[in-house]
């Protein structure tokens, strides 16, 4: 009981960035130098997983990173989830050297599948790779990331963008895998049992503004501002999270999370007020507020029955600092609230 109330209670944060640059009036200021802050961790898109009471952040950085704590407060900063920086990837996506984005993770018949992006700031030319664990103890034996390499990649041309994958698996035991960053919104794709093979082509299925004006050349996102889906499934709905706005710019971020909601996970879905998330509609769940500029790209897991939400947000008062932020997440009148 103890550690439920503590986890309902803590509004917590992934991994500090600490400048310590010196200026002797001779050499000149050495690089940052990266330090983890155990209770106020800085992290970018979230997602969150457990296992034998410990809980684990999987984030944006280099091959995958990964924190865990046994109590939302205090955070142990992990090895990275991929020991080698996927080969593959890197002869795929010109400009792309290890630093990877926006993983998922997802238990699937006693086996991790963690689904991270490849890509770089600006281009389509992207990927979405997947790896499988038995155990996401990093002291277990049985602990190896096994990469399995390409699910789905997006090139020039294309009208989507592979990045931002999230999987959730339908009533009848299906997996889809949604994905999908400014271009032309948000998309949705079956998958085979294997979990990384699609069935036909991905299906657009939130928009934020202007779909007609996507850049078919691929070179440069336009302003369709929307991204990082997420899918869970809750009662007789499934309900799509999004993020809206433009995040990575510190206190001039605008990212917020909308949420719509439907009774079939293809959709069609809509918000609060009947407006489809296809046609730019989305109900707002969180955003700026008092202490953030912004507060987006957000994961959530069950837990004891209860939903626990986690996204970043740009901290005012350390001059928009991507913070992670833990809340517990509600439905009430078939609606998700925050607490």
């Amino acid at each position: 009981m103890r550690l439920r109330r503590i986890i309902f209670s803590v509004l917590l944060m992934v991994i500090g960035i600490s400048v310590n640059a010196q200026d002797d009036g001779q050499s000149p200021p050495r690089r940052p130098r990266f330090q983890f802050d155990n209770q106020y961790p800085d992290v970018h898109d979230p997602v969150i997983a457990m296992e034998d009471s410990v809980f684990y952040i999987f984030s944006t950085g280099m091959n995958v990173s990964i924190m865990s704590s046994d109590d939302l407060r205090f955070w142990e900063a992990e090895a990275p989830a991929l020991a080698l920086t996927p080969l593959w990837a890197q002869n795929l996506i010109q400009g792309y050297r290890g630093h990877t984005w926006a993983p998922d993770i997802i238990n699937v018949d006693g086996l991790w599948y963690l689904y991270y992006s490849c890509s770089t700031f600006g281009k389509n030319t992207s990927a979405i790779g997947v790896a499988v664990n038995k155990t996401l103890n990093p002291s277990s034996p049985n602990y190896e990331w096994k990469d399995l390499g390409m699910v789905i990649n997006s090139v020039r041309g294309d009208h989507y963008n592979c990045i931002d994958p999230n999987v959730v698996i339908d009533k009848d035991g299906n997996p889809w895998l949604t994905f999908g960053s400014f271009w032309d919104g948000i998309q949705l794709v079956q998958l085979q049992p294997d979990m990384k093979t699609p069935i036909g082509n991905p299906v657009t299925i939130a928009r934020h503004t202007n779909p007609e004006a996507v850049i078919e050349e691929g070179i440069e996102a336009n302003n369709n501002e929307i991204e990082a889906p997420f899918i869970i499934r809750e009662g007789k709905y499934y309900y799509l999270f999004a993020s809206a706005g433009l995040c990575c710019r510190g206190l001039r971020s605008t990212y917020h999370t909308i949420v719509g909601r439907s009774k079939n996970v293809e959709g069609p879905y809509v918000d609060r007020d009947g407006k489809q998330l296809l046609k730019g509609g989305g109900t707002l769940l969180i955003g700026r507020d008092d202490q953030y500029a912004g507060v987006g790209h957000c994961g959530m897991m069950k837990f004891d029955n209860h939903w626990l939400f986690v996204a970043h947000g740009y901290d005012k008062s350390l001059n928009g600092r991507s913070k992670l932020v833990i809340k517990q997440m509600k439905f009430k009148r078939g609606w998700p609230v925050l607490e």
